[in-house]
């Protein structure tokens, strides 16, 4: 369709921008008013400098953020605020802010952050008012069908931290058992295996089939599961080292830096040396032990040493004690959890692909590829 109705001109045509104010922590005032700084709000005061609806950038710091402000706020001086609208639709405006490349324009003119008269003078097309209202309003539905999501996630995952502490400790039991539950060590119901690294100097013990994890494989891998790492090994190069092959169902165990961080190998796996990776014995439910090590971050932390990096060893981690119950409770409990993983992560499937539809509508909307408002009647209703 086309755009012909639509105007082409400088971002400074549609709107002003100008630097916030100033305010020194020991000048604020305990109010309700927001602060907004270049990350967004970060506090409140007791008066406002700027009235609502708005639009806040950051200046200095976090650079390419829009923030819209429904109410009246105070944007600090390293954030640029529109101060004119120029009689166009600020919501439209703050969507429309979010597609310019601020970071680009960072430190154009010699002086680091983002300048004013760089940003005005970026080209875009804008829209007739209607056009404007319609597009803002279809963004904004989105954005709260979004928000809904968060909310709903958020939601979730308290209740799943609940049920965990309830059901984990044995507070809450579920249907149909009742045995006791009894106190065990960590090293009495699993096998501690430690992991290495091969020499990097050797090139054949490197780039073979055995999956080689590292703490940057946990981080980075979402869920309870892991599969597969960024690095392999060769047989030669597990043989090297003390690194033993764990069978697939183990526990990854984070023992350095990011202590208490573990997956499920879905795999046979090896892994460096800040892990102490455990492999359940029998009678225990691995998928159980996996929800129980989450709760039990605490006590690894308060038992880990170190100047550098802190780090738990195997035998503090092996006499770490704890209740559990018998195999088919176990397996009972984990089944539970893990529902409510699955919940969550169709919940957060859910989120991204409505994140991923928005990415794409404002693709069309913002530059009339899709029109709302046919150029008619946008032209008839500005004109009225």
């Amino acid at each position: 369709m086309s755009v012909a109705d639509w105007k082409n001109c400088e971002l400074g045509g549609a709107l002003t921008l100008q630097r916030g104010f100033d305010l020194p922590h020991r000048q604020r005032r305990e109010g309700k008013v927001p602060i907004v700084s270049s990350s967004g709000i970060s506090g409140s005061h007791d008066c406002a400098v700027v009235p609502g609806p708005g639009i806040v950038t950051g200046r200095y710091g976090t650079i390419g953020d829009v923030f819209y402000m429904t109410e009246d706020f105070w944007p600090l001086n390293t954030t640029l605020f529109v101060r004119d609208f120029k009689g166009n639709e600020p919501l439209f405006l703050s969507y429309l802010l979010r597609t310019c490349d601020f970071a680009t324009h960072s430190g154009k003119s010699g002086v680091p952050g983002v300048n004013r008269n760089d940003i005005h003078q970026l080209r875009i097309t804008l829209p007739p008012l209607p056009e404007q209202r319609a597009i803002a309003e279809a963004l904004s539905d989105v954005d709260g069908l979004l928000g809904c999501l968060e909310a709903l996630i958020a939601k979730k995952r308290a209740i799943k931290q609940a049920a965990m502490q309830q059901l984990l400790t044995g507070k809450t039991r579920l249907p149909g058992f009742t045995a006791e539950w009894e106190t065990k060590r960590l090293g009495g119901i699993a096998d501690i295996k430690n992991g290495a690294t091969p020499s990097t100097q050797v090139a054949s013990y490197w780039d073979g089939t055995i999956p080689w994890c590292t703490p940057t494989d946990i981080t980075s891998t979402p869920g309870k599961y892991l599969e597969n790492t960024e690095r392999r090994i060769t047989e030669a190069g597990l043989t090297s080292c003390a690194a033993s092959l764990l069978p697939a169902g183990s526990l990854l165990l984070c023992s350095r830096a990011t202590i208490g961080e573990v997956r499920i190998a879905q795999t046979e796996i090896c892994t460096n040396q800040g892990f102490k990776s455990l492999v359940c014995r029998k009678g225990i439910s691995n998928e159980f032990l996996y929800y129980l090590i989450l709760t039990l971050k605490p006590q690894m932390l308060e038992r880990a040493i170190g100047s550098t990096f802190l780090e738990i060893g195997k035998r503090d981690i092996s006499t770490i004690a704890t209740s559990l119950p018998a195999e088919d409770e176990q397996t009972a409990i984990a089944t539970v959890l893990s529902d409510m993983d699955a919940e969550i992560a169709a919940l957060e499937a859910r989120r991204d692909k409505t994140r991923a539809i928005k990415q794409g509508m404002m693709q069309q909307l913002l530059t009339g590829r899709v029109r709302l408002v046919s150029p008619g009647a946008a032209a008839g209703e500005a004109a009225s």
